[in-house]
């Protein structure tokens, strides 16, 4: 039984157990330290916090890699009864909220909240999950940075524009993560400085994203949709709307058509599922694999247990799913812990309700779009491009990390994109 103290009732010390520290894994356990009679033990299979976001950035070389991840014991010294334990949690117990780590460890609590996150869904395509680089974590965006700069290396060494050899890189999927990474793309194609590379021109990359649909950018509006690939092919990317990618191999693209596209690397944003845990929960599976919630976010049949962020479905007033946002997943997040501690003062709980503030994505430089506020008010070009920044920066976790950003896009802005990266031989892929 998950203990429950009458109104005005001291509560005894009970336990909470939080998997996964993403945005809302984190902001849960933090509001929880609130009670101090409240023992909250956070388990990662990192000992960082990743700002999915700028992950992007990362993988073309924009920012460095500690501007998006955020070392969790250096986050969390402040709050007493957060204890932190690195692990990969392999199985979950619901019943007992127990969870059992991948080095034998187990955990058992009082609460338990999965906010585990998603992974990339390559969609039974195959050849994907071995030929084609997601951007999710970390370490995909670090990989993406070492192969990008593979590539140029060793067409610097070929001379490979000299021999008009165009080089090509495939994005598929033409979500925000794909419009954000092919933008990227480009800027970096077109704005490397070209003293850095004097046998190979970065202007011979051609970019082209794959698309299933009719349009990037699916729950934008028809403007922003507009805005969006206009922009992108005024910027030298290609589009292929309309093409379900039937396989990938390590050299091409080959689309349900009967085409092919030549591709030297392909990035993966075809979309995402909830990280393989779920799949040992002995539940339902939801849309994306995710775990279906209540309203109030708890698991049905199981007192005590909830799911949040990327690894639930949790549905809207209209009775559509919640998009995986971060912002989502911290408002979740904060809900879930106000929601515990309302239990363990003897109140009921209450449903989840998103405040919806609006959606974003960069384009590039000085271009982006995004719809403020549940009325999806439009902004479009440097305007909406200075409020993606903005809202970014706000969002980081440290004031130091906020400097550090501001400090590198000011860079960036001004001169040119920095691609003079250290590369180190058993780095190389």
């Amino acid at each position: 039984m998950v203990p429950r103290f009458a109104r005005g009732e001291r509560a005894a010390t009970a336990h909470a157990v939080v998997v996964g520290a993403g945005f809302a894994g984190l902001q849960c356990a933090q509001r929880l330290s609130r009670d101090r009679h409240l023992r909250i033990t956070l388990i990662d299979k990192n000992n960082f916090h990743v700002f999915h976001p700028l992950l992007y950035q990362i993988g073309t070389g924009l920012l460095s890699p500690n501007n998006a991840s955020f070392n969790l014991r250096a986050l969390l010294h402040r709050y007493p009864n957060i204890e932190l334990k690195m692990s990969e949690v392999i199985a979950v117990n619901l019943a007992t909220r127990t969870v059992y780590g991948k080095s034998g460890d187990a955990h058992q609590g009082d609460y338990l909240v999965l906010a585990a996150g998603a992974e990339a869904n390559f969609l039974d395509v195959p050849g994907a999950e071995t030929h084609t680089m997601p951007l999710y974590s970390l370490k995909d965006a670090q990989r993406l940075r070492r192969r990008l700069i593979t590539i140029f290396e060793a067409a610097e060494l070929t001379s490979m524009s000299l021999a008009n050899q165009p080089l090509d890189i495939v994005v598929i999927g033409g979500g925000a993560t794909g419009v954000e990474i092919g933008g990227a793309l480009a800027d970096l194609a077109e704005r490397t400085p070209r003293r850095l590379f004097r046998s190979f021109d970065l202007r011979c990359v051609r970019i082209t994203i794959v698309e299933g649909g009719n349009t990037v950018l699916a729950p934008f509006r028809e403007k922003s949709q507009q805005y969006a690939i206009t922009t992108l092919r005024a910027r030298g990317v290609q589009f292929r709307f309309g093409s379900q990618v039937r396989e990938v191999t390590s050299s091409e693209v080959l689309l349900a058509d009967g085409s092919q596209l030549p591709s030297t690397i392909t990035i993966w944003a075809g979309g995402l599922k909830a990280a393989r845990l779920s799949a040992s929960l002995g539940l339902a599976a939801g849309r994306g694999g995710r775990v279906n919630v209540q309203p109030d976010l708890s698991v049905a049949g199981f007192p005590g247990v909830y799911a949040l962020g990327d690894f639930s479905n949790c549905a809207a007033s209209t009775g559509e799913p919640l998009p995986q946002l971060a912002s989502v997943a911290k408002q979740a997040g904060g809900h879930c812990a106000a929601n515990i501690l309302a239990h363990r003062r003897g109140a009921a709980q209450r449903p989840f309700t998103y405040l919806d503030s609006g959606i974003m994505a960069m384009v590039g430089r000085n271009a982006a779009v995004a719809e403020i506020g549940r009325r999806r008010h439009v902004l479009l070009g440097p305007l909406a491009f200075i409020a993606w920044l903005s809202v970014h920066v706000l969002l980081l976790n440290t004031v130091w990390a906020k400097l550090q950003t501001l400090l590198e896009w000011m860079s960036e802005y001004i001169g040119h994109v920095n691609m003079a990266a250290i590369l180190d031989q058993e780095d190389s892929v």
